[in-house]
């Protein structure tokens, strides 16, 4: 379904008769973005890309990053993706400081306003705006990100080998994190503010099976200990208010994403998260033109390597579909 109303007074008294016109706009960086920008300047359909509030996309706040194919000792996540803008520069991709505040997807070429103030024309759009994972909000928490606080045990679970870590949250995906970073850590400390989990009964019964993984129920993650890197937690149990010190070297954020997509309700079919949808195989939105990529479609795999493979299909299916528009055009002036 779509999501809401669009919301068009930004556009009213935004004059868009001189405004700069693109073939493809892409909306948002990282992995897909980049990737999708380097695919379309390389197709010569000359990409601007607005790089949107983090440029770079979550990478830039990642440390080390091992999983990235082509880099066997791996590599920083924010020399990484400083590869992917001068790749997709070198071949033409426009890279432009700015975020998207505003679009208008009802007819062609679709008007997107960036930093409330600059229109932009575009015949074709790619969404790669990600998503931004739900963290507790602590001072500390936000400090040492990318050095022992982490959102993403696949990405980084392997750098806990033979410590003790703990993770907080209580859906599928909390107990999935839990049980992958049992691979590496000799202890895993499952924290949970309530006495009974969301996950369900197969992925509860899972976790609790696995010897390496103890509950803390009815307890909250007061503040991230350490200096330059993690070196413990202080939690409080909701029911005695009893505080503690829990010594664990990594603390994993498992309390869900949130897609980066609140400009696009009303204009895109989403999921009841936010997430937008795409028709199968493909990266095709319910708006002809318009492509979408990376986290802000995909809520499974969240990974580097997976992004960047939807920016290029973004790509790839935008530079199809923009011939096949120009090809029903010629046809239809030779009929006329």
């Amino acid at each position: 379904m779509n999501n809401g109303t669009p919301d068009l007074s930004a556009f009213e008294g935004l004059d868009f008769s001189g405004a700069e016109r693109h073939n493809v706009v892409i909306i948002g960086t990282g992995p897909a973005g980049l990737t999708a920008a380097l695919y379309a300047a390389r197709a010569n359909l000359e990409p601007l890309v607005i790089q949107g509030i983090q440029p770079g996309g979550q990478l830039i706040t990642t440390t080390d990053v091992e999983n990235y194919p082509g880099f066997p000792d791996g590599i920083m996540g924010p020399e990484l993706m400083q590869k992917f803008e001068a790749q997709a520069a070198h071949f033409g991709a426009e890279l432009r400081y700015g975020m998207v505040t505003a679009v208008d997807f009802s007819e062609r070429p679709f008007k997107l306003i960036v930093d409330a103030a600059t229109p932009i024309l575009a015949e074709t759009a790619i969404i790669s705006t990600g998503a931004s994972a739900k963290y507790l909000g602590l001072e500390n928490e936000e400090r040492l990100l990318g050095h022992g606080v982490s959102a993403c045990a696949t990405c980084d679970g392997a750098f806990f080998r033979g410590e003790e870590v703990a993770i907080v949250g209580g859906g599928d995906t909390a107990m999935e994190e839990a049980l992958f970073l049992t691979r590496f850590a000799t202890k895993v400390y499952l924290i949970h503010r309530r006495d009974t989990l969301r996950a369900s009964k197969i992925m509860q019964e899972r976790a609790f099976a696995n010897e390496k993984i103890e509950f803390i129920w009815d307890t909250a993650v007061t503040d991230v200990l350490g200096e330059s890197e993690v070196d413990g937690l202080t939690i409080q149990n909701l029911k005695t208010d009893e505080k503690r010190t829990l010594p664990v070297k990594g603390f994993f954020v498992a309390i869900g994403h949130k897609p980066n997509t609140e400009i696009f309700e009303g204009w895109l079919e989403m999921d009841e998260t936010g997430y937008i949808r795409t028709k199968p195989d493909s990266t095709f939105t319910n708006i002809p033109g318009v492509f979408a990529s990376g986290d802000a479609q995909d809520h499974v795999y969240r990974q580097a390597v997976t992004a960047a493979g939807t920016g290029c299909m973004a790509a790839i299916d935008a530079e199809r579909w923009m011939a096949e528009q120009e090809a029903h055009e010629v046809a239809e002036g030779e009929a006329a």
